[in-house]
């Protein structure tokens, strides 16, 4: 029988349901994991039971909780450890955050830094200036977009890279004139190496290969990265995070979590992926078959396949219709030729598996559209809500393909150079001037009519929702030929809530705030349509609910 009375009601509130038939409301009441009302003060606090909890929202906004559409959440739980360099200019500046690092850690195998600007020492770093750095222990720091790594020569050599190594397409250990490797790794394959040193391979191994650990982990191993799962996921929930599409994945990242559920500690909905590298065969597409069987409810699931088309367009690793402006004759390497890529989606497509590809150049993209519209010629029309994933430059007639095949544009406010923390250069120059007008789209794929999921790609970037939502509504156009890409606010706020949920296909149950959808609620510490667009940020995050249950609460103050 359906439940008539509240344990949780929230009043007092600015509730915006991103619900279009009711989208404001003055208070919600929760019953069990579901949402039981959404309506009138008065008529919500009539529905408490004795002894519900009561939030007194004192004004603030209430919307359905965050949904994370792509991050990363073993390799981000692992790097809330490392040094930060984000904001660190300079050889003398990076001296020092480096060797209070060390003093702090002196028994780590290597010395791991997150978020190196490309242009933190004004220009490509060598080994020689990380070994002046850091001469006697083995140190590595990798770019904020996590494509590009820099070892010292202690690094390089400990993980037999310092005379180069056989990599598969779109990885490059960088060679210098003396024989050996300069210290900058670009892509997956070339750094992992890097990574193993740490003793993070299993944390790394849905990201770079997507296989299974070998040899199988003992239980104190599973429990040191259940730890470190779990605090990604509380590092989510403080910042109104209730769903979470992690885009690197095996069957031993579900498993953990499987062991962090029945512990009863998985305070946040988790979707993971099959991660199809290039140099898989199409029949391992049984594996992402069998992990949905085995996955498949509002908690834990998978259902998708995550591939990679290309790199990066600062490391000049994305694919490019044209040249790369500073690199005659170069347009980036593609990982999947073009026939290849459609038989995967098309395999993929008729095993009602869900894609997801990471493709930031437009040769990129378009190579991904065509194999979209591949799989649905050979196999029919679906709902299949394919993904493409940041899409950080598009040729004009590519725009509408989106609405016309059904694929969710996946996009991170945050990427945008010099929107957040990602500077401008040397992205507008690999771009080139005459193509600022088509990097970066958002406003031109909405208006074209593609289903739009917002996300940060933490750890790429700072997974905080209220610092992407304020570069949504605040960036630029960087020249007048550049169109303004802005959204209105509630349509911000759509992507990542009702946007999100729609590209998981969860939008019958969650992504909005309505009687008998699940329970999944974010209390923001203040009223976020009153604010100016500039000061979204300095919000704060009162409480997030998840299925009923509080999992962070800072009261409003």
């Amino acid at each position: 029988m359906p439940a008539t009375q509240a344990d949780t009601i929230i009043l007092n509130a600015r509730v915006l349901t991103m619900d279009p038939a009711a989208p404001e409301a003055e208070a919600v009441a929760l019953a069990g994991e579901r949402i039981l009302a959404v309506g009138s003060g008065a008529a919500i606090a009539a529905m408490a039971a004795p002894g519900a909890t009561e939030i007194d929202a004192r004004g603030a906004t209430v919307l359905p909780g965050f949904i994370e559409s792509h991050m990363h959440l073993f390799p981000g739980g692992a790097e809330l450890a490392h040094l930060q360099l984000l904001g660190v200019s300079g050889a003398e500046e990076l001296a020092v955050a480096v060797r209070d690092y060390a003093a702090a850690h002196p028994d780590a195998p290597i010395l791991m830094a997150q978020g190196a600007d490309y242009e933190l020492l004004g220009r490509p770093a060598t080994r020689h200036d990380l070994d002046a750095v850091c001469p006697d222990r083995p140190f590595a720091m990798f770019a904020a977009d996590h494509h590009t790594a820099w070892a010292n020569t202690a690094a390089l050599r400990a993980a037999g890279l310092l005379e180069g190594r056989a990599l598969g397409p779109g990885n490059e250990i960088v060679m210098g004139d003396d024989g050996l490797a300069a210290g900058e790794l670009r892509e997956f394959e070339a750094f992992a190496p890097i990574q193993a040193l740490g003793g993070e391979e299993r944390v790394t191994l849905g990201l770079s290969t997507g296989d299974e650990p070998d040899p199988p982990p003992g239980p104190a191993e599973r429990a040191r990265d259940r730890e470190i799962l779990a605090r990604g996921i509380a590092h989510c929930t403080r910042h109104g995070f209730t769903s979470l599409v992690t885009m690197d994945g095996n069957r031993y990242t579900l498993e953990l979590l499987a062991e962090l559920r029945a512990e009863g500690r998985l305070d946040a909905r988790v979707r993971v992926p099959f991660h199809f590298r290039n140099f898989r065969e199409i029949a391992e597409l049984e594996q992402a078959s069998a992990m949905r069987r085995d996955f498949d409810d509002d908690w834990l699931a998978s259902g998708f396949v995550k591939l990679f088309m290309d790199g990066v367009i600062d490391s000049g690793t994305a694919v490019m219709v044209d040249d790369y402006p500073d690199q005659p004759g170069w347009r980036g390497e593609p990982l999947f030729e073009t026939d290849r890529f459609a038989a995967i989606a098309t395999e993929a497509d008729r095993r009602g598996l869900q894609i997801a590809v990471h493709a930031i150049g437009d040769g990129a993209v378009r190579r991904v559209l065509d194999g979209y519209a591949a799989a649905r010629a050979a196999n029919g029309a679906r709902d299949a809500r394919h993904r493409i994933e940041h899409i950080e430059l598009i040729r004009p007639d590519d725009v509408a393909r989106f609405a016309k095949l059904g694929v969710v544009a996946s996009i991170q406010p945050c990427h945008v150079p010099g929107a957040m923390d990602f500077p401008t250069e040397p992205a507008l120059s690999k771009i080139g001037r005459d193509r600022w007008r088509d990097a970066f789209p958002c406003r031109r794929l909405r208006d074209a009519g593609a289903a739009l999921a917002f996300a940060s790609d933490w750890p790429v970037a700072d997974i905080n929702p209220l610092r992407g939502i304020q570069a949504a509504r605040t960036r630029r156009p960087y020249d007048d030929s550049c169109a303004d890409e802005r959204l209105a606010l509630r349509e911000v706020l759509a992507a990542y809530t009702s946007g999100g949920a729609h590209a998981e296909h969860t939008d019958d149950r969650k992504g909005m705030l309505r009687a008998g959808y699940l329970a999944d609620i974010v209390v923001v510490d203040g009223d976020i349509e009153a604010v100016p667009s500039d000061e979204v940020a300095a919000l704060g995050i009162a409480y997030t609910i998840c299925g009923g249950r509080i999992t962070h609460a800072d009261a409003p103050k």
